[in-house]
């Protein structure tokens, strides 16, 4: 198992993307800390799927991560809880439709407060346990729109773009004390964020740009988590962005 003996903390890991990499973690041997907000049914459900399938250590910590007081419990829950953290995925997020003109300065400041200073806060506080033990995974979950735009999703592509551009200075920071920091950057995948969260309209358009012709679904992107977080599969990415995007973007 390439996770055996491995301790991650996932943030919004009782669904979509994030529940996928819980399980592929659980699968590879890991123990897992698992932050939710507001899904306490589906992380229970997840917590007893892991123990009883893969029989590993689940603990959740429920928490808003764009909340410095809140990140700070759940950091130190994590650490007392499973006795360390090798791993940490950012996979917290929102998401919302809205042209430039018709956003609110709200709806803007939530959702950079959520997608990019909910990691930051995640990565300040990992960080120090990191690098007292020379070693860690950073992993962040951005977006292909933050690499191409999107329409209708300023704001978002513009908190996934930070999200890229946090990481690389991270891992420039970090890398030589042992710590890799990365970004998968998913296109378009089908979970609750995505299929509940735009309309048809959109959703139709997208999809028949694809190269691929479809959406991803969220167990084909949980392997990047782990190739990521392996060793020696992922010992020397650092500072990149992965994207299993159907296509959207090719570099």
């Amino acid at each position: 198992m390439k996770l055996q003996g491995k301790k991650a903390l996932i943030t919004g890991g009782s669904t979509g993307i994030g529940k996928e990499i819980a399980l592929a973690y659980a699968r590879e041997g890991a123990d897992l800390a698992i932050n939710y907000f507001k899904t306490e049914e589906q992380a229970n459900a997840l917590k007893e799927q892991i123990e009883e399938q893969y029989g590993r250590k689940v603990i959740l910590i429920e928490g808003d991560v764009s909340e410095v007081d809140q990140v700070d419990n759940m950091v130190q829950a994590a650490l007392e809880g499973l006795g360390a953290i090798d791993i940490l995925v950012t996979s917290a997020g929102i998401t919302h439709q809205g042209y430039v003109q018709d956003l609110t300065v709200e709806e803007w400041d939530r959702m950079i407060k959520v997608n990019m200073r909910g990691p930051f806060l995640c990565v300040k506080n990992v960080l120090p346990h990191m690098l007292e033990r020379k070693f860690g995974r950073i992993i962040n979950i951005a977006s292909q729109l933050g690499q191409i735009g999107g329409i209708e999703n300023a704001h978002y592509a513009a908190s996934k773009a930070g999200v890229i551009g946090f990481t690389k200075s991270v891992a420039r920071e970090v890398s030589k004390y042992g710590i890799t920091a990365n970004c998968i950057a998913p296109g378009p995948i089908a979970t609750p964020f995505l299929l509940e969260g735009y309309d048809e309209a959109w959703k139709e358009r997208k999809q028949s740009s694809l190269p691929l012709g479809r959406f991803g679904r969220p167990e084909e992107v949980a392997p990047t988590a782990v190739l990521l977080a392996s060793d020696p599969d992922g010992n020397i990415y650092t500072g990149q962005t992965l994207g299993p995007n159907s296509g959207d973007v090719m570099l």
